[in-house]
């Protein structure tokens, strides 16, 4: 675990640089999970370490397999010094803790809520899961061990979120690119949905 672990922190900083702040949140029965500050120029990166030392299983499976299974990484972007973003460290790490308390797998297109403000006065509580391999590559581990993927987590409105359940998650970053939405910004609204 320490090993595959250090392996994607290194992948990380390879891809954003230097951390420049962590923090850590150890939920009852679950393992460590870190999260990762990166700066540069405007924009503020938090990534997640520690979700990916189990492979996340499927919650129908009578026993859960410790080796096989894909793993994964959580990536958020936002504009610095808009909000209070750095509250964000404790609903990532919930995030990043769900497949190991809920059996979760998580996948791309897939929508996370924390069921509160991502930080304080935000309108996001959910977030759509993007595809990974644009920011940061996946860590190619041993076989049979599946490689540790980057996903890039995408802050959704509540009224984008329940558009999104009923159109899809494309449907959803389609209007986005059509309107011309930062996904960014702290302080957005919701894009129209009309």
């Amino acid at each position: 675990m320490a090993e595959i672990l250090a392996l994607v922190e290194a992948r990380l900083r390879a891809a954003l640089g230097e951390p420049d702040a962590r923090a850590a949140v150890t939920f009852l029965g679950t393992d460590r999970i870190e999260v990762l500050r990166f700066t540069e120029g405007d924009l503020v990166r938090y990534a997640t370490l520690g979700m990916s030392a189990q492979p996340m299983t499927d919650p129908t499976a009578v026993v859960a397999d410790p080796v096989r299974g894909p793993r994964a990484e959580l990536v958020l972007t936002v504009r610095g010094g808009l909000a209070p973003t750095d509250k964000l460290l404790r609903p990532l790490a919930v995030l990043a803790s769900s497949p190991q308390v809920e059996g979760l797998i998580v996948t791309p297109g897939a929508s996370l809520d924390v069921g509160e403000p991502l930080w304080d006065g935000a309108p996001f509580t959910s977030v759509l899961v993007a595809e990974p391999g644009g920011l940061v590559e996946d860590v190619a581990l041993d076989d049979p061990m599946a490689p540790v993927s980057f996903f890039p987590l995408l802050p959704m409105t509540a009224n984008e979120a329940a558009w999104k359940r009923v159109h899809g998650a494309a449907a959803l970053q389609e209007r986005w690119l059509a309107r011309g939405t930062d996904l960014r910004d702290p302080l957005r609204t919701a894009v129209a949905l009309d």
